[in-house]
């Protein structure tokens, strides 16, 4: 907005950047954050040398995001790694995602008839143009069903897990009966994305996710933004309906748009469910895909018997967030039952051994103008230590 030549003023009640999207550092700033006792053992390395996201994620190479860092230039202050590897859970075992015609072919996930149509289904997809009718092969993208398009190709059920939740990435089965518009421009994206680089679709920025809100500090500075750090929210100030101003320490500061996380608007939004997130530190990598410092397992919910799908998301010391020779898990997942820890057993069960389980994390899902928002209470040992909150988008 700063670069389009909005006057903006970022206001933080934290004294570093990103809110509860920053990476903490050094590793005793995450042990104090969480009230945690005493200190990182000798055996976690320099504390400095640790980046750990509070929210994980990863970005689509070819995704809007990159899109708009290059488009503003935000890129000038960050570098990004690719991450070596997509891979889904079936039967207990890990494969990697077949995403092109040659890897579908080679793929031990698929069995050798639906590699054929799985390979077609690939083609379909490349050549396919929302705005072409020549392209959509007898499919009204508006009107036919995913489920539908699933039929016409001949795929079997396990066939459809891969293909919805590890390309298209649905964390649940609903999309099978809407309109297959979404789901044909996930997988082109998913596609495009891993043309870029090869390896897998998925980019990560050097020394955390941190970097990404302090480079658009930067970047918002240059063009005229003021940030202010350590700065309290007192009351959001509303006239006629209408939000004019924050005020903060007794002054106020009138604007014409405010953006905000919904710990300020807690009054607007309401609990639509639960997630559990647990970090965990590892001195090897995965064992069953020893070959890659970092990647996204996906376990789809059918496997294990879910309704919602088990993410798990793994970077190391290659891409700066952990000691030389460390590796960061993390689990997520949404609540089903009144047993979180159980649900995310089989995630568990791929890491093994694990050296340090920091926390599970318990949040409740809120929605509000078309957006998921978490608050989140951190539990250790049975007991509540501290919540923040974040937007999953």
């Amino acid at each position: 907005m700063s670069v389009k030549g909005k006057k903006v003023l970022h206001m933080d009640r934290n004294s570093y950047y990103g809110g509860e999207s920053a990476s903490i550092t050094p590793l005793d700033d995450l042990y104090k954050r969480f009230n945690l006792p005493g200190s990182p053992p000798e055996s976690m390395g320099r504390g400095r040398d640790w980046n750990v996201d509070l929210i994980p994620k990863f970005l689509m190479a070819n995704g809007q995001l990159v899109k708009m860092l290059l488009y503003t230039e935000v890129t000038r202050y960050l570098d990004f790694k690719v991450i070596e590897g997509s891979y889904v859970y079936k039967k207990g075992k890990i494969y990697k995602v077949p995403s092109t015609e040659k890897e579908a072919l080679g793929s031990n996930l698929l069995g050798f008839m639906e590699k054929n149509r799985f390979r077609k289904l690939l083609q379909r997809v490349s050549v396919y143009d929302e705005n072409d009718p020549l392209t959509w092969d007898g499919i009204d993208p508006k009107k036919t069903t995913m489920r539908g398009v699933y039929e016409k190709c001949g795929l079997g059920k396990d066939v459809i897990d891969f293909t919805g939740h590890a390309l298209a990435l649905y964390r649940t089965d609903e999309y099978l009966d809407q309109p297959c518009l979404e789901t044909l421009n996930r997988m082109k994206l998913y596609s495009e994305s891993l043309a870029r680089y090869g390896k897998s679709p998925y980019l990560y920025p050097l020394y955390g996710l941190g970097e990404l809100p302090q480079g658009f500090a930067r970047l918002s500075a240059i063009y005229g933004g003021t940030y202010m750090l350590n700065k309290p929210i007192e009351e959001i100030i509303v006239e006629n309906g209408h939000v004019v101003g924050v005020k903060s320490e007794g002054e106020i500061a009138r604007c014409k748009q405010l953006i905000c996380d919904p710990s300020y608007v807690s009054d607007r939004v309401k609990k639509v469910g639960q997630v559990i997130r647990v970090i965990c530190i590892l001195s090897h990598t995965i064992k069953s895909i020893s070959d890659v410092n970092s990647c996204q397992i996906i376990i789809p919910q059918n496997q294990v018997n879910r309704k919602s799908d088990i993410y798990i998301c793994m970077i190391s010391y290659a891409h700066n967030v952990a000691a030389q020779g460390k590796y960061i898990a993390i689990i997520s997942t949404t609540v089903e039952t009144n047993d979180p820890e159980s649900e995310i057993q089989p995630a568990l069960d791929l890491l093994e051994p694990v050296e340090q389980k920091y926390a599970l994390i318990f949040g409740i899902v809120f929605r509000h103008l078309g957006r998921e928002y978490f608050i989140v209470r951190l539990y250790i040992e049975g007991c509540l230590k501290s919540f923040f909150y974040f937007d999953r988008q």
